[in-house]
């Protein structure tokens, strides 16, 4: 495997997860954060071939990525694993919070995966990766503004695969709560996440190696048949309730 993939949020936990497995199966990887510091320090860690410091608030960072990670030969994968977790009751969420929650992970894949279309077709196809929450199919309380977001994801994945397909192909991967620096104000309370862990059928937490290694197997050729979906990498607890 010889082919270029850009990865956003390549500094955090999920975003370095995929980069890694995907380095080591033969992808030439390019990383794009905010964080100069941070993605140097990954670019060395996974032997990336570029990055670049862009903010996904700024269509024009966005597009200057995307063409120095295509270089003109063009992108064959796209992983969008920027995300947040801004969790208040529903009384008091702002207007700004409900609209920074959706132009960070919404509107930042589409403009993401938009600047991606021509270098798509110079690799003469594609695969995408974006991410969504169990909370988007799942109901907690104190996570409207990112369910609201993150379901608009899974609706972007779905539109997404239908109009781009045959040639690319769009999933998205819905994780539970992971033990990141993302996740820290709520995983630092140690009896906190072992409260949380318990709800799982398999009960642990997330780590960013969980759902970067299902990033990795969906835009590899083994799930060439594979577009359209929302998976959960969740330990069950979606689906499972193993106590009553």
């Amino acid at each position: 495997m010889s082919a270029r993939v850009l990865i956003w949020g390549g500094t955090g936990g999920v975003g370095s997860a995929a980069a890694r497995a995907l380095s080591a199966a033969g992808w030439r990887v390019h990383l794009a954060a905010r964080d100069e510091a941070r993605l140097a320090e990954v670019a060395r860690e996974v032997d990336a071939t570029g990055t670049s410091v862009a903010d996904v608030g700024d269509p024009a960072a966005i597009a200057r990525a995307t063409e120095e990670a295509s270089a003109g030969e063009g992108l064959a994968g796209l992983v969008y694993a920027v995300g947040s977790i801004n969790l208040k009751p529903f009384g008091k969420l702002t207007q700004e919070d409900f609209l920074a929650d959706f132009r960070l992970n919404a509107l930042g894949a589409a403009q993401a995966v938009q600047a991606a279309l021509k270098p798509f077709r110079q690799a003469n196809g594609a695969s995408v990766v974006l991410f969504s929450t169990i909370a988007a199919n799942q109901g907690f309380s104190a996570h409207a503004s990112v369910a609201m977001a993150k379901g608009a994801v899974q609706g972007l994945t779905l539109a997404l695969a239908a109009e781009l397909a045959p040639k690319v192909r769009v999933n998205c991967v819905a994780p539970s709560l992971l033990d990141t620096d993302l996740a820290r104000p709520i995983t630092s309370n140690a009896t906190m996440a072992q409260a949380i862990a318990g709800m799982h059928a398999i009960p642990r937490l997330g780590t960013g190696e969980d759902v970067g290694a299902l990033a990795a197997f969906l835009l590899s050729p083994q799930a060439s048949w594979i577009t359209g979906q929302t998976i959960g990498v969740d330990g069950g607890r979606s689906t499972l309730r193993v106590k009553g």
